[in-house]
């Protein structure tokens, strides 16, 4: 049994004079597909590293074997691959209701437009203002004549109870 630098040594000599071959030999079993031809040929390398103990002696020898185990490797790839279930595809999520879905936009605009009657009328005004007339706080502060903090305040609680009338139907 050689030793751990032993091993090391041979493994790098193996893949030193073998992988430019080995390469060849991969991409063609990989139609040409680099990447899958990589993964091949580690694959190979790590049997040999496992098996370095067993390697037969001999520059010739120890070619034939990396190629039939290349060789092995790839064959167990591809029936690994058809013997897998189909891969189902991503979700094609342009065929999904966007965050602009019209349906949902005017479900929701109607919600409001129902619950709106049902605010006080302080609530009402200041929604109506923020968002419908698009205004801003400090602009509908001044078309209030009250200040912007209570342009705030009246805008959080209207929400609440906006909210509140929502949920409850």
């Amino acid at each position: 049994m050689a030793t751990d630098d032993g091993r090391k040594t041979l493994i790098a000599e193996l893949y030193a004079e073998h992988a430019e071959s080995l390469m060849k030999f991969l991409m063609r079993l990989a139609n040409g597909d680099r990447l899958q031809a990589e993964d091949l040929l580690q694959e190979t390398m790590l049997r040999a590293w496992r098996h370095v103990d067993h390697l037969p002696d001999g520059w010739e020898p120890r070619r034939r074997w990396l190629f039939i185990v290349a060789r092995r490797v790839t064959i167990d790839v591809v029936r690994l691959r058809n013997n897998r279930p189909v891969e189902v595809g991503a979700v094609d999520l342009s065929r999904l209701p966007s965050d602009g879905d019209a349906a949902e936009a005017v479900v929701a605009a109607q919600t409001v437009r129902r619950a709106l009657p049902r605010l006080s009328r302080t609530h009402r005004t200041v929604l109506v203002g923020l968002f419908h007339e698009g205004l801003s706080q400090p602009e509908l502060a001044e078309a209030l004549d009250v200040p912007v903090g209570t342009v705030k305040s009246r805008t959080h609680y209207a929400l609440r109870a906006l909210r509140r009338i929502v949920e409850t139907g």
